[in-house]
């Protein structure tokens, strides 16, 4: 298939350029560019990777809460979060668990090295901080290493709206107390551009969980402030460079009746925790031009990921920090219209820190890198075959490979076959938490295969069809205070429909998932076999309208039993919610916007925890409602 003039202009343009003073700017708010595949900007009809893409306007007009709300419109992710807004959150990306997706935040790896994955910036990070999402469905090892089993999510922090001095106020209420605050400032020009957001989310919140005690009646409250900071600056042009710092911190309430098993010396009594929490990412490039069809970018970061537990009715806390530290140099070659190699380095050293209560065998290692990968756009077909090989301290070396093959049938569609496989290495926790762990795990590795048909009926209608396979072997599971390896397998079957309905935008999301040990035939916890969402809106001259539905089937949870000590398998009832939303342009620079969530008030939940032989569930949040004002003048 022939590169449309986009795609040939990316193609043309290095990695470099995309992410410079004004093409990033420009590429970040397109939704038809695709950044994350290939870890530089390509048109996303030349992608090989099902991918789902969020722009700044898209979140503006669909009003999410937060980061979690969002992702749930994905097909084949399920976001599980224990009690609503500021609690624990799950991300399961093709039937595979949190740990097993890759989170960035401006292309720098964020998340616990303890527990894997990235819970705090998904389930804390304002969505007024961000500008762009990204979320790549099946694994990426070959690209970017470790964790990318289930898949990649990219979240881009706030850009400047374009040329001149511009703010941005942003104040809401709702009722469980909810108070929203963000401003921000940015201004640009041909060769700079800066922005500089803050924000403060505070919510007095609800009862998380039955009551088994006194103690765990109240409501469980949240409060998350953050910044961020963008700046980049082209000194010629072939000369460009830039700097992204991200910094939240907050405090949320949480019940956990079974917390003396977490560490807590607290035979038969309850608890009344709270977790204050951290997060910062800074993150700088250098973008060299070096010749027409040779673009170098280098990439440097650090991050950091800490909690405090702590409980009001004892003395004492639980401190679990990460530290990350990374390198890349990225290269892109444009050989031609035709054939693009990408080749590149990364290194990576993790660290953790705990308090004196907790002690692991190793509290550090490092992870060096180096891929290739070339990618081929003709008449007939196209082709990708690209191979990573990574170096780890503690478990070796390992070697992953990626391979797709793509070709139009007929004008309007186009298929696209693709193989992959991943790996992860066990974290901290699973080796050396006391109790809960084994030091004599394996790396997990696995095998995907996916069948993808892509179908532009339409400027106004397309249809995008995945069917794939993954199987994991050594997968990591958790059985109560035992932690092993098992053999497991993954069969899904994913359905998107974008449309223009009667002037109306309209997004239907499908997913089947199903995802069990291979050995015992018992399903993933927390994984709903069937999943639906579609979201309707429609602008009517200052106003615009919309809804939210969604569903999911049942599921099951591995509840930790207090006095068999067995995992027990307990049923989760599915559910499904209606949202409404609304808004009002008063003035160029002023706008309303309302949004009523769950408005049939259904009591549902998406994780259990067990006490005392009992099984109870954590409490999603009911009927809420929000009512915001923005104001973006040009100062």
């Amino acid at each position: 298939m022939k590169l449309s003039r986009l795609a040939l202009a990316v193609a043309l343009l290095p990695a470099s350029t995309l992410y410079a003073a004004d093409t990033t700017e420009d590429a970040l708010k397109l939704s038809e560019t695709v950044i994350t595949a290939n870890r530089s900007a390509e048109d996303r009809q030349d992608s090989t990777a099902a991918v789902t893409v969020f722009t700044r306007a898209d979140i503006d007009r669909l009003q999410p809460v937060n980061v979690a709300d969002l992702l749930n419109r994905v097909p084949g992710v399920q976001v599980v979060q224990s009690g609503g807004r500021g609690s624990v959150t799950g991300v399961f990306i093709r039937g595979t668990s949190t740990a097993r997706s890759l989170v960035l935040i401006d292309g720098m790896r964020v998340g616990s090295v303890t527990l894997g994955g990235a819970n705090g910036a998904l389930d804390t990070l304002n969505i007024e901080q961000i500008e762009r999402v990204e979320v790549l469905r099946g694994s990426h090892s070959a690209i970017y290493g470790a964790d990318a089993i289930g898949g990649v999510i990219q979240l881009f922090t706030r850009r400047s709206e374009g040329k001149g001095l511009q703010g941005r106020v942003r104040v809401a209420a709702g009722n469980k107390g909810v108070w929203e605050r963000s401003a921000g400032l940015s201004a640009g020009n041909q060769k700079t551009r800066f922005n500089l957001s803050a924000s403060l989310d505070e919510m007095t919140g609800f009862d998380r969980t039955h009551t088994s005690f006194a103690s765990d009646a109240e409501h469980d409250a949240y409060r998350n402030k953050s910044v961020s900071f963008s700046l980049s600056h082209a000194f010629n042009e072939q000369l460009k460079a830039g700097v992204n710092m991200l910094d939240q911190r907050g405090k949320a309430e949480q019940d956990n009746p079974d917390g003396r098993y977490q560490g807590w010396p607290l035979a038969n009594a309850a608890t009344e925790q709270y977790t204050e929490f951290s997060g910062s990412s800074v993150s700088t490039f250098v973008e060299l031009q070096a010749s027409q069809q040779w673009a170098s970018r280098l990439e440097l970061g650090h991050s950091e990921d800490k909690i405090s537990i702590y409980d009001k009715l004892f003395a004492g806390h639980d401190d679990i920090n990460s530290y990350r530290d990374s390198a890349a140099w990225l290269n892109t070659f444009q050989m031609d219209e035709q054939h693009t190699l990408r080749a590149g380095v990364d290194y990576l050293k993790d660290k953790v820190r705990t308090d004196s209560s907790i002690t692991y065998e190793k509290d550090s290692r490092w992870n060096q890198a180096a891929f290739i990968q070339h990618s081929y756009t003709g008449d007939l077909f196209g082709t990708e075959l690209g191979v990573r090989h990574d170096k780890n301290q503690q478990f070796g070396s390992e070697n992953t490979w990626n391979a797709a093959l793509s070709a139009p049938l007929g004008q309007a569609n186009e298929l696209v076959l693709s193989y992959a496989e991943g790996f992860r290495a066990p974290t901290y926790a699973e080796l050396y938490y006391p109790g809960f762990s084994n030091p004599s795990l394996k790396p997990e590795k696995s095998k995907s295969y996916e069948l993808q048909l892509r179908s532009q009926f339409t400027d106004s209608l397309r249809l995008d069809t995945s069917v794939y396979q993954t199987k994991i072997a050594d997968q990591i599971q958790h059985q109560g205070k035992i932690t092993k390896n098992v053999q497991a397998r993954i069969n899904g079957f994913e359905v998107s429909l974008q449309h223009d309905l009667l002037g109306a935008q309209g997004a239907l999301n499908l997913s089947l998932v199903d995802s069990r040990d291979r050995k015992t035939g018992q399903t993933s916890p927390r994984i709903a076999k069937r999943t639906l969402s579609y979201d309707l809106d429609k602008q009517l001259g200052a106003f615009a309208v919309g809804t939210t539905w969604r569903l999911a089937s049942h599921s099951t949870d591995s509840v930790f039993n207090s006095k068999t000590f067995a995992n027990d398998r307990e049923h989760i009832s599915g559910f499904g919610t209606l949202d409404l939303r609304g808004s009002w342009q008063a003035s160029q620079d002023l706008g309303l916007d309302l949004r009523l969530a769950n408005i049939f008030d259904k009591g549902y939940s998406r994780a259990l925890y067990g006490y005392e032989g009992e099984t109870y569930a954590y409490r999603e949040d009911r009927f809420t409602l929000l009512l915001g004002m923005t104001w973006t003048p040009n100062l």
